[in-house]
């Protein structure tokens, strides 16, 4: 059983930066690429990112090419979220997922078994 606990979320202004964590714990029986999903009311929950096992290989969604940057350390067993110059139109649920059987980039939201609780980023005008 794992479980995956995201930290990092609250309430910004336009322009400023936050940190999404997501931490695993309990068993590490499948480790393979690691990804963050976005959702916002009244739309589809959406892949914004991705990494593979070995930090090597990275995804991102359009809208947050530059802006946004995956990292992992494995050894903390923790995905990080790096979120700067935020819009608006970032607001969102977000929830960190593991456990596809895919060691590369896959932002498919089928292909996950593990979820982050969510974490709730609010960024106001």
């Amino acid at each position: 059983q794992v479980q995956l606990v995201e930290s990092g979320g609250g309430l910004v202004q336009a322009g400023e930066s936050l940190r999404l964590s997501c931490a695993a714990s309990g068993s590490s029986s499948s480790i393979n690429a690691m990804g963050w999903f976005r959702q916002a009311p009244g739309k589809e929950r959406e892949g914004i990112s991705c990494i593979n096992y070995g930090g090597s290989s990275t995804n991102y969604v359009d809208s947050v090419k530059g802006r946004f940057t995956i990292s992992r350390d494995n050894a903390k067993k923790t995905v990080y979220l790096q979120m700067n110059s935020l819009k608006p139109e970032d607001t969102g649920v977000y929830y960190c997922a593991g456990g596809t059987p895919y060691r590369t980039c896959v932002l498919s939201h089928l292909l996950y078994d593990y979820w982050g609780q969510g974490s709730q980023v609010t960024v106001s005008s």
